[in-house]
């Protein structure tokens, strides 16, 4: 008998054991959950005083890398003005509006303190006019992308010979065609040929390119292929002319019989002469 009573009380002390068990289990749960709604409450409240209150108001949104954008026209655009809320502020959406300017090729928003927003501009660089019925500013890409109006002060080459048509109706090779122009642009600035007789036309067509160049307006033409033999030779042959005292009314490089001769028509004279075929040493 004393053995079943001492199982007994064995059972009993288990039992108790396992129920204070259960009961602190449950109250840590519980001040875990009150701990959690308290910090749920808390984040929200945070939240609300920080997006609400004056302290995060931006103070300022302004703009670097400008050149030709200008911050008022910029910030006229924007999506978030002064006095918004630094955390509010939608970057993507100032982002987007700022590339609607013509001149921004990208644009980078970064939140900044004191509460401001900086956005690093990235604008496009004018290559060349292009009359398309209007004269626009062309891109280092090809593209026409604003147009050029008085105020904007650049002394460009124009390119010439395509229409708004060609743009519409034949873009492919419009774009094709205008690609080869800054091509011939950026070849004629590496055979030194920009600092004497800088390029102010440029005419591309079926043709062959013809291009104006210098105070006298030279006129060059170039035809198709490979230009850069064409404007080594042309150098040389301004160079020769220059140590001569004489000018160029007319050159010619476009001669497909005779891809190596250059003809040069002097300045006020009705006829021409040959320039001569110019050799591997430049003679």
């Amino acid at each position: 008998m004393g053995r079943a009573r001492n199982r007994r009380r064995v059972d009993r002390a288990e039992a108790a054991r396992a129920a204070g068990h259960r009961l602190r289990t449950a109250g840590r749960g519980a001040l875990l959950l009150a701990g959690a709604a308290a910090a749920a409450l808390g984040a929200r409240e945070g939240w609300r005083l920080a997006t609400s209150g004056e302290a995060l108001r931006l103070r300022e949104v302004r703009f670097t890398g400008l050149q030709a954008a200008s911050a008022e026209e910029l910030l006229e655009l924007s999506p978030v003005r002064p006095g918004d809320n630094l955390l509010r502020a939608d970057l993507g959406a100032l982002e987007q509006a700022a590339l609607r300017h013509p001149w921004v090729l990208q644009a980078e928003a970064r939140r900044r303190w004191p509460p401001a927003v900086e956005v690093a501009i990235r604008e496009r660089e004018a290559a060349a006019l292009v009359d398309l019925g209007g004269l626009y500013l062309v891109d280092r890409g090809g593209l026409p992308f604003k147009a050029a109006v008085p105020g904007d002060g650049l002394d460009l080459p124009l390119v010439t010979g395509l229409s708004r048509d060609d743009f519409v109706q034949r873009r492919a090779d419009a774009e094709a065609l205008l690609a080869s122009a800054l091509r011939l642009a950026d070849d004629w600035a590496a055979a030194g040929l920009a600092r004497s007789h800088p390029l102010s036309e440029i005419h591309v067509g079926d043709e062959g390119v013809v291009a104006w160049a210098g105070e006298e307006g030279i006129e060059v033409r170039l035809g198709g292929g490979d230009l850069v033999p064409k404007l080594e030779r042309l150098s040389r042959v301004l160079a020769a002319l220059r140590a001569e005292g004489k000018r160029a009314e007319v050159i010619l490089l476009d001669d497909r019989r005779h891809p190596s001769w250059v003809t040069v028509r002097p300045a006020g004279a009705p006829g021409s002469r040959r320039a001569g075929r110019t050799g591997p040493r430049g003679s």
